[in-house]
């Protein structure tokens, strides 16, 4: 696929993985980008999963017609991007390996040489010249690894962004770019905020017309869009307005408590209304959800003298992702020695600018007349 003359895209498509990472759902597989920059010299921008391989090195041969590649630029040393190095050194031995030094240490972690004789280190703002054009490179470290480096080609103005601007799913695959990027972004980025912001500030610099990531399209067009939504993203600002109910229910009396609101929330105009089942939904989805919306009602039972183990799992993603800038209520249930309200709220205890519902509901076993009227109160609030 020619992004111009000039630069190829070589990367695969993954329609066999069932969870990224362990963890991700992903049914329409994953891209795993990689890059061939023709100039008087050749560079490869990053390599692939190890089980494509040979389909990888008969892309690069392929699209290089029988010219050898000079450089392989490493700008992420994760497994599903740097798991052929090795491999591209073997078939190419007189190429050289560029990255940063904190990658070259990964390298000797993983193949167990830091190719001391094959290398060049680079950090902010040094430059590789490949013939016509000038390659400069920028530090972008916890986005989302500590060693991470992203590209900017001046000729073509273009940045090779790493994992940034990534989304789940093949590139042979028609979907929404939001939808997958936002669940990717939260799950796998979203912790790293203030690094993304840095990033963002230093593209801001960079006259940019298309954007080359290592998972997802490759951007050309309305590049404000997607540069609007990462810095809502990263500055974990609203995206859209709604209210967000994410619940467990163990014998339907919550889920009870949760449609009624749902229902009444739409009464009062509620823009959106989105309701996840936390024991059943995708809980990456749930935790892009609550990171989209201004408004988040947690609803669960007392359990164990706790909380419902869903809903703390739940909640452990939101904060452990720097979970900030919402309103929270609460729903709780307990037939006798109700602690669930207590316990959510304490989880947010670190959290920043957190505004909790004054109006919260607190159901004994079943919903009750007094529960119906809290719950239309709590509405009238979050509408």
């Amino acid at each position: 696929m020619k992004i111009t003359d000039s630069v190829i895209y070589i990367g695969v498509n993954d329609h066999n993985i069932d969870l990224f990472e362990g963890q991700y759902i992903v049914p329409n597989g994953m891209a795993y980008n990689s890059y061939a920059i023709i100039d008087e010299k050749i560079a490869i921008m990053d390599s692939v999963d190890i089980n494509f391989t040979e389909e990888w090195l008969t892309n690069i041969k392929t699209t290089l017609n029988g010219k050898a590649p000079d450089y392989l630029i490493v700008q992420h040393m994760e497994p599903d991007h740097s798991a052929n190095i090795d491999n591209f050194l073997r078939a190419y031995p007189k190429a050289t390996v560029v990255s940063s030094k904190m990658a070259f240490d990964m390298m000797k972690a993983f193949f167990g040489t830091a190719y001391e004789d094959r290398r060049i280190i680079v950090g902010e703002g040094d430059t590789l010249s490949l013939g016509s054009r000038e390659l400069t490179f920028i530090t972008a470290p916890m986005v989302h690894w500590p060693e991470v480096i992203v590209t900017y080609d001046s000729k073509e103005k273009i940045l090779f962004s790493a994992d940034g601007f990534g989304k789940f799913g093949a590139l042979d695959v028609d979907e929404d770019w939001a939808c997958e990027a936002r669940r990717y972004y939260f799950g796998i980025v979203g912790k790293y905020g203030p690094q993304v912001q840095a990033l963002l500030k230093k593209a801001a610099t960079l006259d940019i017309e298309k954007i080359c990531p290592l998972h997802g399209p490759v951007l050309t067009e309305n590049l404000g869009y997607y540069l609007d939504l990462y810095n809502t993203w990263s500055s974990y600002g609203v995206e859209s307005e709604g209210v967000v109910i994410a619940y467990t229910s163990i014998y339907g009396n919550t889920k009870k408590a949760v449609e009624l609101l749902a229902e009444e929330l739409k009464k009062e105009g509620c823009p959106k209304v989105v309701v996840n089942d936390l024991a059943r939904c995708d809980m990456a989805e749930a935790v892009e959800d609550a990171f989209r919306y201004g408004k988040i009602v947690l609803a669960t039972t007392t359990y164990n003298s706790d909380i419902f183990p869903f809903m703390r799992t739940f909640i452990d993603a939101l904060t452990e992702r720097s979970f900030q800038n919402k309103t929270v209520a609460i729903i709780e249930n307990g037939s006798w020695a109700s602690t669930a309200g207590n316990v959510m709220k304490k989880m947010f205890e670190k959290s920043k600018n957190l505004t909790f519902a004054e109006n919260n509901v607190k159901i004994k076993s079943a919903v009750s007349e007094e529960n119906v009227n809290q719950i239309k109160a709590l509405a009238k609030e979050l509408a």
